[in-house]
């Protein structure tokens, strides 16, 4: 937990009036202070909603429409949607740990939620957003889906040619994970700051 705050960028000391510092995503000034600007909290919810509003709709229509029937073969044999229920994690790994998967998205969703409002640059927001929409989207899988709360199957259905299934859920994931690398070599800090190692 600590590391995640460190990471988001949170301030070592409160402001003087204690209200909370803004920031942009400029360089910190000769000062030392930030420069103003607005918290992306709001970019972060909407991307995460969206991501999950598309994940959700997807299996949706998996399961009404594909599940149970033949492949659907979308570009020849390269890529297919193919319904399969995975108990494991991302891309069919460590079926056998089914509840920890589950436990490991809930305190993702539980930090990024409580570290949201020190946020204050545009791409982490996106790729923040990427990681909770994702998170939540195959969390929802395992809460309602058979075989019972915390052990639910999650539904993938995107099968490219010698690769796992996987879903959008799982794809926002990755996209996230990789933004956040990029971030991080850039040297943008989640709270909008740029520093140089």
């Amino acid at each position: 937990m600590a590391e995640a705050e460190r990471i988001i960028g949170t301030p070592d000391n409160p402001e003087p009036d204690g209200g909370e510092p803004e920031r942009s995503g400029g360089v910190a000034g000769e000062d030392g202070q930030r420069p103003k600007g607005r918290r992306k909290i709001a970019v972060l919810f909407v991307v995460a909603a969206i991501a999950y509003a598309f994940d959700l709709i997807s299996k949706m229509i998996v399961v009404a429409k594909l599940e149970h029937h033949e492949p659907i073969d979308v570009i020849g044999d390269w890529l297919r949607f193919n319904a399969i229920r995975n108990a494991g994690a991302a891309f069919g790994f460590g079926e056998a740990f089914t509840i920890i998967f589950t436990c490991i998205a809930a305190a993702v969703i539980v930090v990024i939620a409580r570290l949201a409002r020190k946020l204050y640059s545009l791409p982490w927001a996106i790729a923040l957003g990427l990681l909770l929409g994702g998170a939540l989207g195959n969390l929802t899988d395992r809460i309602f889906r058979a075989p019972g709360v915390f052990e639910g199957a999650v539904v993938d259905f995107i099968a490219p040619k010698g690769f796992a299934v996987f879903n959008l859920a799982d794809s926002a994931i990755v996209c996230g994970g990789i933004l956040i690398v990029l971030l991080s070599f850039r040297g943008l800090d989640p709270d909008g700051t740029v520093h140089k190692d």
